[in-house]
C-alpha cells in the first residue's frame, strides 16, 4: 500500500491536526481513539456495539491471543478478522506490556523474552522475529515492534539497557518485517521511561529504522502526569510530521485534549471499559459513580448531553439498581457510554481543528468537566 498516511488539517495555534491511515480494512481518521479489546473483544460490547458508536480499530493483545485459542485455530478461521468477526481495522500489541504487567512469570534475554503462561503454567519463548510472524499471520492491519516497558520509578541504568535492548528488537523486528514482504504497517515504539537523554535517543535511533508509526511507550505506569506531559511534549516535535503518533496506554479525557494539542494522533487505554465496568461513568460534567447511594432516585439520564443508547434509554437510578442487584446489563451499559463518550472527544476535538476554534473548544469543554457537583443537579 503506497499511502499510508495522509494530514487533512491542522490547528493554526497548536500543534492538533487532522489526518487519515489507510489499512487493508478501511480508512482511519485522526486523532483516534483505540478500545482495549485483549482477547479480540471490548469487553461486554458487541461488533455491532463498536459500530454503532463509530470505532473503526480496536486493539487487541498477541501474548493473550497466542495462548488462548492459539495462532493455529485463529489461521484456520482465516485470520483474526474472520475469527472475530470485525470488519474494520485492528492493531495487536506485540506483548511488550506483558514485559512490565507480568514480571514474575518472565525472563528477558538479548534474544527475547520466556514467558510461563498465567493459565497452565507452560513455558513459550518470543523472539523478535517470532513476534512479528505471529502478528502477521493474526491478519493486524497495523503491528508493533517487542519491546520493553519498564516500571516507574526504574534506575538510570536499567533503562539504559532495556532501552537497548528495545533497539536491538525493533531492528531484528523491521528485517523480519520486510522478508515476510507484510501488508501490514509496522510501527516502532520509543522507551527511555522519564530520562530525557534516553527518551531522545530511544527516538532518534528508532527513526532511523524508518518504521510506518511512532509509539510511545513506558507511559502510564505510574509516573506523575506532569512528567509524562513533559515527555510527550519534549518529544513529539522531533517525531516526522509524516507519520501516525501513537501515545500507548492514555486515554483519560484530559490526556487526550492535551496530548493532540501536542500533535499525537492515536490513543488507548483500559480505563474507560474498566472503569465502567466498576460503575464509573465519564460524563459531560466530570465523573459520575453510580454505585453511590444519591443515584438511587435520580432519574436523570447518566449526562444529559449525551446522545447514547445508554443516556437515551436509561436513568442514574436504573443502572445503580442494575449495579447492586448484579446485572452484567450494567456493566454493557456504562461500557457503551464511556466508550461512546471518549470516541466523542475525538470527534469534538477533529471539528473544532477543522473550525479553527480548537482552543476554545477546550476551555468549554473544561469548564464544564470540572465544575463541581454540577452532576447532581441535572
Amino acid at each position: 500500500m503506497d499511502k499510508k498516511f495522509k494530514i487533512d488539517s491542522k490547528c493554526k495555534f497548536t500543534d492538533a491536526r487532522i489526518g487519515r491511515i489507510y489499512t487493508q480494512h478501511g480508512e482511519i481518521q485522526t486523532p483516534v481513539f483505540m478500545p482495549v479489546a485483549t482477547q479480540s473483544t471490548v469487553k461486554t460490547l458487541s461488533n455491532l456495539d463498536l459500530i454503532q458508536i463509530g470505532v473503526d480499530i480496536f486493539i487487541t493483545n498477541t501474548y493473550h491471543l497466542y495462548l488462548r485459542p492459539g495462532i493455529e485455530t485463529i489461521v484456520k478461521a482465516g485470520g483474526l478478522h474472520k475469527f472475530c468477526g470485525w470488519t474494520k481495522s485492528i492493531i495487536t500489541d506485540s506483548g511488550g506490556y506483558q514485559l512490565y504487567s507480568l514480571t514474575k512469570l518472565r525472563k528477558i534475554t538479548e534474544d527475547g523474552v520466556e514467558f510461563q503462561s498465567h493459565i497452565d503454567g507452560s513455558l513459550h519463548f518470543f523472539s523478535p522475529e517470532k513476534i512479528i510472524e505471529i502478528q502477521n499471520l493474526l491478519g493486524a492491519d497495523i503491528i508493533v515492534c517487542l519491546d520493553e516497558c519498564v516500571s516507574y520509578p526504574s534506575i538510570y541504568e536499567y533503562v539504559k539497557t532495556s532501552t537497548e535492548l528495545t533497539l536491538k528488537w525493533a531492528k531484528r523486528c523491521k528485517l523480519r518485517f520486510n522478508e515476510l514482504n507484510s501488508k501490514n504497517q509496522l510501527f516502532g515504539i520509543i522507551q527511555g521511561s522519564t530520562y530525557d537523554d534516553l527518551r531522545k535517543y530511544s527516538l532518534e535511533k528508532t527513526l532511523q529504522l524508518n518504521f510506518d508509526g511512532y509509539a510511545f511507550g513506558g507511559l502510564s505506569v505510574g509516573e506523575p502526569k506532569q512528567i509524562m506531559y513533559e515527555i510527550i511534549e519534549k518529544n513529539t516535535c522531533l517525531l516526522p510530521e509524516n507519520k501516525p503518533r501513537y501515545v500507548m496506554g492514555v486515554g483519560l479525557p484530559e490526556d487526550i485534549w492535551y496530548c493532540v494539542e501536542k500533535g499525537i494522533d492515536m490513543f488507548d487505554c483500559i480505563i474507560p471499559t474498566r472503569n465502567g465496568r466498576n460503575g464509573q461513568a465519564f460524563t459531560s460534567y466530570g465523573k459520575v459513580n453510580i454505585k453511590n447511594s444519591i443515584y438511587k432516585n435520580d432519574f436523570a439520564p447518566l449526562d444529559i448531553e449525551c446522545n447514547c443508547f445508554t443516556c437515551r434509554n436509561y436513568t442514574r437510578a436504573y443502572i445503580h439498581h442494575l449495579f447492586h442487584a448484579g446485572e452484567i446489563l450494567a456493566l454493557r451499559l456504562l461500557t457503551f457510554h464511556n466508550i461512546f463518550f471518549i470516541i466523542g472527544i475525538t470527534n469534538k476535538i477533529k471539528e473544532a481543528i477543522k473550525k479553527g476554534n480548537f482552543l476554545e473548544e477546550k476551555k468549554n469543554f473544561f469548564e464544564k468537566y470540572n465544575s463541581k457537583n454540577k452532576n447532581e443537579k441535572f
